[in-house]
């Protein structure tokens, strides 16, 4: 292990630590202090014991388990949600991929280990503060040099929509994580290859339905698919085996959908909306042929 790398310290309560080697430092817990010189230049795996007995397993942290301890500017996509955007959005080695959102930079760190060495990741961040905190966490994670970018990675300040159309970019896969994704759909359908996909990360019901139907409106994609993904832990200890106590529930609702080739239409649904799905009190985006219902024809 080396200076300036992130280290994650385990204790025998399952109690985890996380900081940044600096010849020197010290670390310091109720159970006495460690000397980061200690483990510095020792290969990663081994127990350490701090000067009042207290015994550590130090270990690089995982990708998974940087991303939920490094600094914050806005919320991180958790690992879970993470790992369902690059299997469902099919992020292969060599895609390029536009981020809006960057958020703290979890996701980006998934999407570049993702796209490899000859692919790109173009990250859109509205507002400097997030995009200065997930540049450092980038920088961290991936060691790059002072001075010196993710060489796969480009930031840019700015709103996708004016920004992306401006650069004329385009794209294999395009990932919306922010609060009106549904205002980036024309751009993403400009920029995206036939074939590519689009997929938003979306907290709430109401964002997830705003941005279903403008998918729906827009006609250039194919049925978009919406779902979400929770995560138990289990307790397996001899006899013992039952769920534990800790639950990942709900964290945002994912959607995917495929750019349609240019000029092209999805098939019309045969199946009916349900009743009442377009009935007088929806006011979103409305596709051409959903039928609109009058209050006497909505039946329980």
């Amino acid at each position: 292990m080396r200076a300036g790398e992130w280290v994650r310290l385990t204790d025998t309560k399952g109690r985890r630590h996380n900081f940044e080697l600096v010849p020197g430092k010290r670390f310091f817990s109720n159970k006495g202090h460690i000397d980061h010189d200690e483990l510095i230049g020792r290969d990663e795996g081994f127990t350490v014991t701090a000067s009042t007995g207290g015994e550590y397993l130090v270990f690089r942290p995982l990708l998974s388990e940087f991303v939920v301890s490094m600094p914050r500017g806005a919320a991180v996509v958790y690992p879970k949600d993470a790992a369902q955007i690059v299997a469902m959005a099919d992020i292969f080695p060599g895609a390029r991929v536009v981020e809006a959102g960057v958020g703290s930079g979890a996701l980006t760190c998934s999407l570049l280990r993702a796209v490899g060495p000859y692919g790109r990741v173009m990250s859109f961040e509205r507002r400097e503060e997030f995009a200065e905190v997930a540049r450092k966490n980038v920088d961290q994670f991936f060691g790059t040099p002072p001075g010196e970018c993710h060489p796969n990675w480009e930031l840019e300040l700015g709103d996708l929509q004016v920004a992306l159309p401006a650069r004329g970019e385009r794209c294999d896969r395009m990932i919306l994580d922010m609060l009106a994704p549904w205002e980036c759909v024309d751009a993403a359908a400009d920029a995206l290859y036939p074939g590519g996909i689009l997929c938003a990360y979306v907290a709430t019901t109401t964002q997830l339905s705003r941005f279903m139907e403008t998918v729906r409106v827009h006609g250039g994609f194919t049925e978009p698919q919406a779902w979400e993904s929770l995560v138990r832990d289990w307790h397996v200890e001899g006899l013992a085996v039952r769920p534990g106590h800790k639950m990942i529930g709900h964290t945002a609702f994912l959607v995917t959908a495929r750019r349609l080739a240019s000029g092209q239409r999805p098939p019309r649904k045969t199946r009916r909306p349900a009743p009442g799905a377009y009935g007088p009190d929806y006011t979103g985006p409305r596709p051409a042929d959903a039928p609109v219902l009058a209050d006497d024809s909505v039946t329980d």
